[in-house]
């Protein structure tokens, strides 16, 4: 009687400890205080998309090739800094841009600035300083090349 009485108690100990635990299995993705990384990396790879996707001129796809080289060295830093930082990368949360204006380059220059958003975001980790700031870097130099893409396509070059 007293065995069954010990495996009850371990059993109910057991419930208690794994119920006490739910909570922070359910935040295990979300460890460090930059939660931004996650979704830049999904606006950053919906903009390389839009980016890669459209048609256009020789003059335009320069333009676009720039920015997408900018996207993907980004994407690169984002990742690490998310990783640094504890996230899972393979988790990739819907893009959180609202789309005001038709045509592929309007949506990645959304997306871009979105992403630039979600990674301005203050980062208390050291050492993902370096690798967040140097995403914001190449999510700049992207913007910049999809504004000139769309000037290109507006002027008709």
């Amino acid at each position: 009687m007293k065995i069954i009485k010990n495996k009850l108690q371990l059993s109910a100990a057991g419930v208690l400890l794994a119920a006490s635990l739910l909570p922070l299995a359910a935040c295990a993705d979300m460890p460090g205080h930059h939660p931004g990384y996650l979704h830049a990396l999904t606006d950053l790879r919906d903009a390389r998309w839009n980016l890669e996707h459209r048609p256009g001129d020789v003059a335009v796809s320069v333009r676009e090739d720039e920015a997408i080289n900018q996207v993907d060295a980004a994407i690169a830093e984002v990742k690490k800094a998310a990783v640094e930082d504890g996230k899972n990368v393979w988790n990739h949360p819907a893009e959180d841009a609202h789309l005001d204006r038709p045509g592929r380059l309007h949506h990645a220059m959304e997306l871009l600035q979105k992403a630039r958003q979600d990674l301005a975001q203050e980062e208390d980790n050291p050492e993902a300083r370096g690798l967040k700031q140097r995403s914001l870097e190449h999510v700049e130099h992207a913007i910049h090349a999809t504004e000139r893409a769309i000037r290109d396509v507006e002027h008709g070059r």
